[in-house]
């Protein structure tokens, strides 16, 4: 049985192949995907209808970058550097966590990614402890209903025979069959931050699994980052398809080369600033014909949402010396969140735009409110004033997830609640 819902009289906003008004218009979604986009489509019987009457449309974003499992940590490190979240984050408090701290990040970090307009998420996670942690994680991007990688971190001791073998176990056990909202990558940790040794058993690892690989490679300084793209070459995998997360610091020539592997790259501006990673080379990348998505990267060090990631995209990229980055606009802030995201997660073919026949992954914003109303550029206006509080309605393949400003399906108080104790547990000194 076909079911259709009709989502009427908005001001629509598509992506692709760039950041376009479309004017009112109606978008038809048909059994989760979307039919139609144009102005006085035709009400099939028996449709649900969405009046989105003074609203604006257009396609959910994709952050291509979080570490999940860290809702439970928001703020825990304001102020800090690189070196203090690798020593307080990662080594102090991620050992603590148990499977069920990870469920409770895992699904409260999902839904704050819903309920703020984001409907597809690379999730990089690097709090694979055990087995029983890895279920946990699997089963709360599930449970959200978000559109999501999983990207796999074998958390293990240093035997990399256990590293494919369970990397093969999740794969056969939670992968195997194609399709479904929740798909996987592999996190790799080498070559800059594990060493070579592991960089080849998860790139081959990856290889043999077909797995894309999202890995943190550029952004531990100018000689780290030519030893990496050295070593991928001299071991022939930079054919394999890869995003590089943080590439601050390689050269416009490395990042040309990378584009033309195929390779794409992820940019959390806000935390590359606030940790004195480097300067974001969102610009740089795109320059270089790199496909360029954006992410939140922790909530423990900066914010969750797009529209403060898009933010400071914009202006840390306009603000470069010399005027090099006044290029960048609005639009293509808006791009590397929704369409250009898409194709770093590897999805451009299923969510990002507003093409017919991709899942119906969309936002209806209002814009009743002091930063949206009587906003002459609604592109812009997305970009510089919204904010979740503009988020009224989120689908996610056609699936109201929310509505009227409220996320369904979920008992968020209790959740909190149960993000809260997690909370309290990682945290004690």
């Amino acid at each position: 049985m076909t079911t259709t819902l009709l989502i009427t009289n908005g001001l629509v906003i598509d992506t692709a192949p760039e950041p376009t008004v479309l004017g009112t218009a109606d978008v038809l979604v048909e059994d989760g995907r979307i039919a139609a986009v144009g102005p006085d489509l035709a009400v099939p019987a028996g449709a649900e209808t969405i009046d989105a009457t003074g609203h604006i449309v257009m396609p959910g974003f994709v952050d291509t970058h979080r570490h999940t499992w860290q809702a439970g940590i928001r703020a825990a490190l304001p102020d800090g550097t690189l070196p203090a979240y690798l020593r307080r984050v990662l080594g102090e408090m991620a050992p603590r966590y148990r499977p069920d701290d990870v469920f409770a990040g895992t699904l409260a970090g999902a839904l704050e990614c819903l309920d703020s307009g984001i409907t597809t998420l690379v999730d990089w996670s690097h709090i694979q402890l055990s087995p029983d942690h890895t279920e946990a994680n699997i089963a709360a991007l599930r449970a959200a209903g978000i559109r999501a990688v999983f990207g796999y971190c074998y958390g293990g001791d240093g035997d990399l025979g256990a590293l494919a073998a369970e990397t093969g176990r999740v794969h056969r056990e939670h992968f195997a069959a194609p399709g479904g909202p929740v798909t996987m990558a592999m996190a790799a940790l080498g070559p800059e931050i594990a060493g070579d040794e592991r960089a080849l058993a998860e790139w081959r690892t990856a290889r043999e699994f077909g797995l894309p690989v999202t890995v943190h490679m550029g952004g531990h300084g100018a000689e780290s980052a030519a030893r990496g793209l050295a070593f991928l070459d001299a071991h022939r995998l930079m054919d394999h398809p890869a995003t590089y997360v943080h590439a601050n610091f390689y050269t416009d020539e490395d990042l040309k080369r990378i584009a033309g592997s195929g390779g794409t790259v992820s940019v959390a501006p806000a935390i590359e600033a606030a940790l004195d990673i480097g300067a974001p080379p969102t610009g740089r990348a795109r320059g270089a014909g790199a496909p360029t998505g954006l992410g939140a990267d922790t909530v423990a060090s900066g914010p969750g949402d797009m529209f403060s990631v898009m933010r400071a995209a914009y202006v840390l990229e306009r603000g470069r010396p010399d005027g090099a980055g006044l290029g960048f606009t609005t639009a293509d802030a808006l791009r590397t969140a929704t369409i250009e995201g898409a194709e770093v997660a590897g999805l451009a073919d299923v969510t990002g735009s507003l093409t017919p026949g991709k899942q119906a992954d969309l936002l209806v914003l209002r814009t009743d409110t002091f930063g949206l109303a009587a906003a002459h550029d609604p592109i812009a206006a997305v970009v510089l004033a919204a904010d979740t509080r503009n988020v009224d309605t989120v689908l996610v393949g056609g699936r109201v997830v929310k509505r009227g400003g409220v996320l369904r399906g979920h008992d968020v108080p209790a959740l909190l609640a149960r993000l809260s104790d997690s909370a309290a547990h990682v945290t004690a000194a």
